[in-house]
């Protein structure tokens, strides 16, 4: 009885040990969640990608207002990218083009869905490098809002953008990318549609 009796308090005292632990990792687990979308914002000021929230990077421009810097040229080099094992295709329709600071541009993306499921998606833009970032103004963007494509449907997405004249000269080429994700959260727990493209293919 006596061994008995030191047996049930250990017993009680590893219980009570792994309640204890489960709690604080359930917490944790929560307080982890909790912080994902300021660290993902915080992430994003410091790396140059833009938040999900890129409403607040559309800019306007009067054409009378724009001061065009003939003297030099960038080279603005544009890239694609799908995030996930998704059977989609997503390119720019210029792999790249020369432009004067302060001149107004337009290019487009081509998404298409080659699945057999309505896909609503969201892309994510970054510029390269992250120092440029304040100086790539979108007039318009396909970033702006997420984009629905019924099944096999192609769609030729608007970029609109002018390089402020005020980028600093040692920065003489500057990569313009997005990441295109599935919002469908049923379908990213599932692991996603199969499909051979999970990186987009620049234009060939």
């Amino acid at each position: 009885m006596t061994q008995q009796l030191p047996e049930q308090e250990q017993q009680q005292k590893n219980i009570y040990r792994t309640a204890l632990i489960s709690s604080v990792i359930v917490v944790g687990m929560f307080g982890f969640a909790f912080a994902l979308v300021p660290l993902y914002n915080l992430i994003c000021d410091v790396t140059g990608i833009n938040s999900l929230f890129t409403q607040e990077k559309r800019v306007r421009i009067d054409a009378d207002d724009i001061q065009i810097d003939q003297s030099r040229l960038i080279k603005l080099e544009f890239d694609a990218t799908i995030n996930g094992n998704l059977d989609w295709e997503f390119k720019p329709s210029l792999r790249s083009a020369s432009v004067h600071p302060g001149q107004k541009m337009q290019t487009t993306y081509l998404l298409k869905n080659n699945t057999d499921q309505v896909i609503t998606t969201q892309s994510i833009p970054g510029v390269t490098p992250w120092q440029a970032t304040e100086f790539i103004k979108k007039v318009e963007c396909f970033c702006f809002t997420t984009q629905t494509l019924q099944p096999g449907e192609a769609k030729e997405m608007g970029l609109t953008y002018v390089i402020d004249p005020q980028l600093p000269e040692q920065y003489t080429t500057v990569t313009l990318s997005y990441t295109i994700m599935n919002l469908d959260r049923d379908s990213v727990i599932k692991g996603g549609q199969q499909g051979p493209q999970n990186v987009a293919v620049l234009n060939k």
